[in-house]
């Protein structure tokens, strides 16, 4: 038996079913963009929940945290979180991923803006065509979506 199977048939088909209504009979609860179990919890993950984290942090040129960043300093600091390495620029970031196209990508996979070979500017995937960046002086570390085809992906190894 479920546990919204155990959840009082009244709320459900009222669809009052609260999250602690299902959570007091032994339930668990989604919450949309958290891994569901362990195994999802992969640096990646771990990585964007740390940038995520960082909503509102102001910008600032060469800083990589905790509480001012600029692009690939957001980027480097949340994988350092999540127990990974990553080189200090973007240019040098995108040298060190697997490369992937975008097909493949996935949350937690590096968004590479780049103008000809030259990159620019790299964020943290979220999922659904938008980033966490932080994207230029006077701004903050914000969820947006991406406003370019000139991005390349790239899979933290």
């Amino acid at each position: 038996m479920t546990a919204l199977n155990r959840v009082p048939s009244l709320m459900v088909r009222a669809g009052t079913a609260s999250a602690f209504a299902i959570a007091a009979v032994g339930g668990s609860v989604v919450v949309p963009g958290v891994a569901a179990d362990a195994a999802a919890a992969t640096p990646a993950t771990k990585a964007l929940k740390v940038a995520a984290s960082k909503k509102g942090s102001p910008y600032k040129y060469g800083a990589t945290g905790p509480s001012r960043f600029d692009c690939s300093g957001l980027t480097l600091y949340s994988f350092k979180k999540a127990g990974k390495k990553l080189p200090r620029t973007a240019a040098q970031q995108y040298n060190k991923t697997r490369h992937i196209g975008a097909g493949s990508r996935k949350a937690g996979d590096l968004v590479f803006f780049h103008s000809g070979s030259n990159v620019y500017h790299v964020g943290i995937y979220a999922g659904k065509g938008k980033i966490w960046h932080a994207p230029k002086t006077g701004d903050v570390v914000r969820l947006q979506k991406i406003w370019t085809k000139s991005v390349w992906y790239g899979r933290v190894k």
